[in-house]
């Protein structure tokens, strides 16, 4: 959490939020701030929804989201998260322009994917990817990387920054 590129004030969106697990420290990080958090399970979306009620976060706006795209507002977003979900999309380059198109001139979109170079990381190859897949499908669809954290064990922290 502390090396998320974020302020008080800074608009967050959590793509594939799931339970909150980094919706909720990332709402009280950001109190004059909001945060996006988007999901296309239902049964997710009903959860986060009654959490953030539970929790009196009123910052945190909960988002069905689609294949092709997570509906958020356009140039309305700082900093997009994907936690081990970029694997996971059918349509990466309809989800990438989407997601392009919600952030602000200086957004940012962090990847957090576990590392496909790494025979020794125990995940099925199915759900890792490398630096080089990534840079190459971020850099096509209008991304350039802006910060290679290498901090994590297990797991690639990749900022890129839209063109």
């Amino acid at each position: 959490m502390a090396k998320l590129p974020i302020t008080a004030s800074s608009v967050v969106a959590d793509i594939g939020a799931g339970t909150g697990y980094y919706t909720f420290p990332i709402a009280a990080k950001v109190p004059q701030g909001k945060v996006y958090a988007v999901e296309i399970q239902q049964s997710a979306i009903n959860y986060l929804q009654q959490r953030s009620k539970q929790l009196n976060l009123n910052n945190v706006i909960v988002v069905k989201g689609g294949e092709e795209s997570p509906n958020l507002p356009d140039n309305a977003i700082d900093l997009a998260i994907m936690v081990d979900v970029y694997h996971e999309l059918s349509y990466p380059h309809e989800m990438l322009r989407a997601i392009k198109r919600s952030l602000k001139p200086r957004g940012k979109l962090l990847l957090l994917e576990y590392r496909g170079e790494d025979p020794a990381v125990e995940i099925k190859p199915l759900h890792k990817t490398t630096i080089t897949q990534l840079n190459k499908e971020l850099s096509a669809n209008g991304f350039h990387l802006k910060q290679d954290g290498e901090f994590m064990p297990i797991q690639h922290f990749l900022v890129y920054q839209k063109d």
